[in-house]
């Protein structure tokens, strides 16, 4: 697995408006850097038709005489100017989508790396612009006249990029505020977090039978708790570096929470055995292994993408929006998480070192599995699946004024108890 640490530091730095378009002005200083030493030293050997030959009065603004406003300057001053605009549209956007999808989702607006790339050329392109207009001269100036053809041709062609860029940006703003489009980067985030969590398949057979390792008859009475040193919502556990540390102490640790819960400082993150071996150190190092944040996040937290579809569905029935078709779109979307999911085969809770002793006790990732009954022959699966369809049935009968509407759904009820791969474990607990 690869590092949590860096894997969080990349989630972080991809949700930031600033990185992307932070190292797209790097590169744009760098560029115009380079492209001025060529010119200066004369190395560049190349004149081309399309290349600029004007003299320094067309290539900067001067402000002296006719008042002329340079190429340089019209690139640099148009660009800050469309920068102010796309950041404004791009603020609208993330309203909208607070309002009509839920706050939850401004992550995923925030994610977005068109946006981001958007920020970043029109950022770039004038910084480039105002580097190389700072070095133009002409005669008197007080300087050696100087007009970096090279740097200013670059220039130009930055522009007519950035242009097309625009243009991307105005389609692009236009489709991602689309519900279809939330739902479906929210569905993407689900079947990767599903990929990443639950690599191993199985398929339609039969899952392997787990073997339990012995837990010391003495675990409860001697171990001891370890409580978090800070508040916040568990977004990944780094069960590589909690292997190191039970290995360094030689120790047994249980996880008592999970990845997606919130965390108070002075709650049990783990208990540890033995107990005696606790210290200062040991419950510092044990809480680096645990990193918090102020939001949920899907690195490790599976749940997180189907609260989020819950929440758009939720909203879409609501009075005020009244969008049946936005809500089944979102179930249409669990339906095929859950049905990706129940292929995977679940990892054991008990994780062992390199000489197969157990090590770490870890928590079910999921509390309760809802699963689709033509994906599945797996039992609990099933009776998960049992149990949920029991609930609708008796809510619809309860919460329906319509005679055909309660024979409606207790159809659908009877279709899935009566699923081919469900129907014999069912019975089996009727």
């Amino acid at each position: 697995m690869r590092n949590v640490k860096l894997s969080k530091l990349w989630d972080q730095l991809h949700s930031s408006y600033w990185f992307i378009p932070a190292v797209m002005a790097v590169v744009a200083t760098a560029l115009a850097f380079t492209m001025l030493t060529l010119d200066r030293t004369g190395k560049a050997g190349i004149d081309y038709w399309w290349m600029y030959t004007g003299g320094a009065d067309g290539a900067r603004r001067r402000e002296a005489a006719c008042r002329q406003t340079s190429l340089l300057g019209s690139v640099a001053g148009s660009m800050i100017s469309v920068a102010a605009t796309a950041f404004s549209i791009t603020i609208v956007a993330l309203q909208l989508a607070a309002s009509n999808f839920g706050p939850r989702l401004l992550r995923n607006f925030m994610q977005d790396t068109g946006n981001q790339v958007v920020l970043g050329t029109f950022i770039s392109t004038f910084i480039y612009c105002l580097l190389v207009l700072r070095t133009i001269h002409g005669q008197g100036d007080g300087y050696e006249q100087f007009v970096p053809q090279l740097a200013v041709t670059v220039g130009t062609l930055l522009a007519i990029v950035s242009i097309g860029v625009l243009i991307y940006f105005i389609h692009h703003a236009s489709t991602i505020i689309q519900a279809s489009h939330v739902i479906g980067n929210v569905s993407s985030d689900l079947h990767k977090t599903i990929d990443r969590l639950f690599p191993e398949k199985f398929g339609y057979s039969k899952p392997q039978q787990q073997v339990t390792p012995s837990i010391p008859v003495n675990f409860e009475e001697e171990a001891c708790p370890i409580r978090a040193i800070a508040t916040g919502y568990l977004q990944a556990i780094d069960d590589q570096e909690l292997i190191n540390i039970a290995c360094k102490y030689n120790l047994l640790i249980r996880l008592q929470t999970r990845p997606g819960k919130f965390i108070v400082k002075g709650s049990d993150l783990v208990i540890v055995f033995p107990g005696e071996v606790l210290n200062t150190k040991l419950v510092n190092e044990i809480n680096d292994a645990f990193i918090l944040g102020i939001e949920r996040t899907e690195q490790q937290d599976v749940e997180f993408p189907i609260d989020q579809l819950v929440e758009i569905a939720l909203r879409a029935i609501s009075p005020g929006i009244n969008d049946p078709f936005t809500a089944i779109r979102c179930i249409d979307r669990i339906s095929a998480g859950l049905c990706h999911l129940v292929q995977r085969d679940f990892p054991s809770p008990y994780r062992c070192d390199r000489n197969k002793k157990l090590r770490i006790i870890a928590e079910g990732l999921l509390e309760t599995i809802a699963t689709i009954a033509n994906y599945t022959n797996n039992s609990q699966y099933c009776k998960a699946l049992r149990y949920h369809a029991d609930m609708i049935l008796q809510d619809s009968n309860q919460g329906l004024s319509q005679e055909q509407d309660r024979k409606d759904v207790q159809e659908r009820y009877y279709a899935v108890i009566k699923s081919s791969d469900c129907n014999g474990a069912i019975k089996n607990w009727d």
